[in-house]
């Protein structure tokens, strides 16, 4: 079955509900006011957060898939992303993963190898989210999730994060939706955008 993937009736706290579908290798953008509820939309679609409602991948809804797989399938890159060991390298799986889209993900994204020897504390808040997504993208998620990939990004590096994820859903090894405060962004990524409003979401014009 084609990797649709249906976000129905997902409601959470004041929010909701948010109902959406995305088509193999689509890329949606979502905006909305500060404090809206857009990275908690996010988290609950993830399933890291209690909701009402389910998300369907393929037509088999999140309670068929245990958490974890889930998550690998249905991945989130959040705007501050986590780290729970001292340095790089064992956040990555460098042994048993696609160590050929690993080498090109860091290379594109402007580090070499020897990164995998940092200390996390040495990390700039651009260099976490850039090696965030790479540690996502390396897993080679269904559904990809993004809340804010490129804010701490000169645009430069944003364009080639625009550039990378694209590619990916135009290769139709995923989807995403993509959240963003930057309009002209949305406009140059997705194919569809909504606000996010506390009760639902609104379709907005392409030319935004």
């Amino acid at each position: 079955m084609v990797d649709t993937f249906t976000i129905r009736n997902i409601a959470f706290l004041e929010n909701g509900p948010y109902s959406l579908e995305l088509t193999a290798g689509e890329c949606c953008g979502l905006i909305g006011a500060s404090g809206v509820g857009k990275s908690q939309l996010l988290r609950a679609i993830a399933d890291v957060l209690v909701h009402e409602g389910e998300c369907l991948l393929a037509g088999t809804p999140c309670l068929s898939f245990s958490p974890q797989s889930w998550r690998k399938a249905v991945a989130m890159v959040p705007a501050e992303s986590f780290w729970w060991h001292d340095h790089v390298g064992p956040h990555f799986d460098t042994d048993g993963g696609d160590t050929v889209l690993l080498k090109d993900l860091i290379t594109r994204l402007g580090f070499d190898m020897d990164v995998f020897t940092w200390q996390i504390s040495r990390l700039s808040t651009g260099e976490r989210q850039r090696l965030s997504l790479v540690r996502t993208l390396v897993t080679k998620p269904r559904v990809l999730l993004l809340d804010e990939p490129t804010s701490g990004l000169d645009k430069e590096m944003a364009t080639v994060v625009e550039v990378i994820v694209l590619e990916m859903c135009a290769g139709g090894q995923c989807s995403c939706l993509w959240v963003s405060h930057d309009p002209e962004q949305l406009s140059r990524v997705a194919s569809r955008n909504y606000q996010v409003e506390l009760h639902g979401l609104v379709e907005l014009p392409l030319c935004m």
